[in-house]
């Protein structure tokens, strides 16, 4: 599904929107001094603005032209022959994926290196602003759990991205369009990749500086290795956070419906914490193994959050969201701990919600202890896919997960001590946690 806009800004939303989008720029081209490194003159010139029929790329386009100045590192640029040799000339049968961006086709290099070549459709739902702010930010930012960039194309109109080869293909895949062969992905994979996608928005969140809002968290963006290491990929929507002490970026409402924040969507107002909404339910995909949004079913039952609102409020229910393709093979504990995770990141007030560290250690604490019988456990000590941690680590981890169970039950119990208040005449007073 691709980008909407859910929000129709005011004038003065509008306009603050669009001068937060020329500040972005002035900001990539400060922290490319520290994080980056200059390219050569011949290849930043292969960045030239183009026009395009899609309005928002071609307004958005003049201020994100990259930096003259000290331009991030962007690896390669490849003339459109060069991608085209890779990919027996775009043959179908290379052919990886589409979507609202173009094409994904699947090419090897001269040096035998295997990567993905995305051809972007200037005229389609991104166009040239997109494919300059994913260069920069890509550029710019290197984690094990983000996509890596090998290269790109600015080839007269031509657009084009190359990126690392990721064997497994998108989360999709194997959670949402797997078919009856596929083996469904086990419990201890799902909270694995929980675990590595909630790692990669840490690092855009509390680690890059300025912070980078990722703004389109979904299954098909998150890729996997051969061995379902998870990683954030499409980053053509992605905005610098918060600058001069400001507390949020006012833009256009962007993303992917099902997956937007309450208050973005209402306010154009953009947070690290409107990713953190998105987690939520990216989390309960993994969980239920159902779509954020599937027409498919019947009205009440379409929407993932609407869906599962009622049996999130009640740990006695928390068994009704489970993917039936598991079969019942997960630890109970595991899955309250888990559906606990879900239910703090979904929360209406942006406040509550926890920061990915904490859904990170906790997080981790899931997807180092796999649901596997401890003899079997011995025999196969690699089952877990990572080395054992210290006693510490696991007391730790296992505090914030028993934390964040109790966070989710002291919700509750505010949200009635404030409808109680609320129907006596009494305002109760809001908290705000940090767990």
């Amino acid at each position: 599904m691709g980008c909407f806009s859910c929000f129709k800004p005011d004038k003065e939303m509008m306009a603050s929107s669009k001068r937060a989008e020329a500040r972005q720029v002035a900001a990539v081209q400060t922290i490319s001094a520290k994080h980056g490194a200059p390219l050569k003159k011949s290849e930043s010139n292969k960045l030239p603005r183009v026009s395009s029929n899609h309005k928002r790329s071609s307004e958005a386009a003049a201020s994100t032209e990259p930096p003259k100045a000290n331009p991030p590192k962007t690896g390669k640029a490849f003339t459109f022959r060069e991608l085209a040799i890779a990919t027996n000339n775009f043959r179908s049968d290379c052919l990886l994926g589409e979507g609202g961006f173009g094409r994904v086709y699947k090419g090897q290099l001269e040096n035998g290196q295997l990567v993905a070549v995305k051809q972007l459709d200037l005229n389609g739902l991104q166009g040239n602003a997109e494919f300059l702010v994913e260069v920069m930010v890509l550029g710019l930012l290197r984690h094990p759990n983000l996509v890596s960039l090998v290269g790109f194309c600015a080839d007269g109109d031509q657009r084009l991205l190359v990126y690392e080869y990721m064997a497994l293909g998108s989360l999709a895949d194997h959670l949402l369009d797997n078919t009856p062969e596929q083996v469904p992905l086990s419990w201890h994979i799902r909270m694995k990749i929980a675990h590595g996608t909630a790692k990669g928005l840490e690092y855009l969140h509390e680690k890059a500086n300025p912070p980078v809002i990722y703004r389109d968290l979904k299954s098909p963006n998150i890729l996997l290795d051969e061995e379902y290491n998870p990683k954030l990929s499409d980053f053509g929507l992605a905005k610098l956070g918060p600058l001069e002490g400001k507390t949020h970026v006012s833009t256009r409402v962007m993303g992917t419906y099902g997956y937007c924040a309450p208050e973005y969507i209402r306010t154009g107002q953009l947070t690290t914490k409107t990713d953190v909404y998105s987690f939520g339910v990216f989390l309960l995909e993994l969980i239920t193994g159902r779509r954020a949004v599937d027409t498919t079913r019947p009205a009440g039952d379409q929407v993932l959050v609407k869906w599962a609102k009622p049996m999130l409020k009640d740990r006695r229910r928390y068994h009704e969201l489970l993917d039936p393709l598991l079969r019942g093979d997960y630890p109970k504990k595991h899955l309250d701990q888990a559906v606990g995770v879900a239910a703090m990141c979904l929360q209406e007030e942006d406040s509550v919600r926890p920061y990915m560290s904490d859904a990170v250690v906790t997080l981790g604490f899931l997807a180092e202890m796999p649901a596997v019988d401890k003899n079997k456990q011995a025999e196969e000590p690699s089952v877990t896919g990572s080395p054992k941690q210290d006693q510490g680590t696991f007391d730790r981890q296992r505090a914030v997960a028993e934390a964040i169970e109790w966070g989710t039950v002291r919700q509750k119990q505010k949200d009635q001590t404030q409808k109680k208040a609320k129907s006596q005449g009494i305002i109760a007073p809001i908290e705000t946690n940090r767990l």
